[in-house]
């Protein structure tokens, strides 16, 4: 095996354990010595990407290594349109807690829950965008039908704990209703 594939090799592996620090490295030394190697390109920015979203990065390195197994060609085109649109999503995130998004209206200590369903459609996901903010920021509620499909969102994504905490909360501002009573039974079974 060549110099370089071992390197390949290597820097991959690191990336797999989560080492990314060393696979930066590694992926560094490889564009070093191939400044055209796009999978080292690829690699190095996977890496730095991992840092701050292990799952994110992971998720693409594991689509990426498939892809060249099967021999596509568009492969590195195809990740690099992926990164990029993590990039987007990552940057409306950002705006979206910053509240460069919220109209003026709006509380700068949290997101409305227009704007959070906005990021749920941007995440591809409840549970992504929900993790993403949950420590960070609040989503901020203000009509009935928001918080039961909040709240149901919570019980289907297994945030079974702070579900209950808001039907508390929905039960005593809207007694006797229905759909509040059926996100009870949801959760028991």
């Amino acid at each position: 095996m060549k110099r370089k594939e071992k390197r390949l090799e290597r820097a991959e592996n690191h990336f797999y354990r989560g080492d990314y620090d060393e696979a930066m490295r590694e992926y560094g030394i490889l564009l070093k010595d191939y400044p055209d190697l796009q999978e080292a390109r690829i690699g190095a920015i996977l890496s730095d990407i991992a840092v701050e979203n292990d799952e994110e990065a992971q998720a693409l390195f594991e689509y990426y290594q498939v892809l060249k197994e099967e021999g596509n060609e568009e492969a590195e085109r195809i990740i690099e349109e992926m990164i990029g649109s993590l990039d987007q999503a990552l940057e409306k995130i950002s705006d979206l807690l910053e509240g460069t998004l919220l109209g003026n209206d709006e509380p700068e200590n949290g997101i409305n829950y227009r704007d959070f369903k906005e990021l749920v459609e941007l995440r591809g996901s409840f549970r992504r965008a929900f993790e993403d903010i949950m420590f960070s920021t609040r989503v901020i509620i203000s009509e009935k039908e928001d918080l039961l499909d909040f709240i149901r969102q919570l019980v289907d994504n297994g945030f079974n704990e702070m579900a209950m905490r808001y039907i508390e909360g929905a039960a005593l501002a809207y007694p006797g209703e229905e759909k509040i009573q059926d996100l009870i039974e949801k959760l028991k079974g």
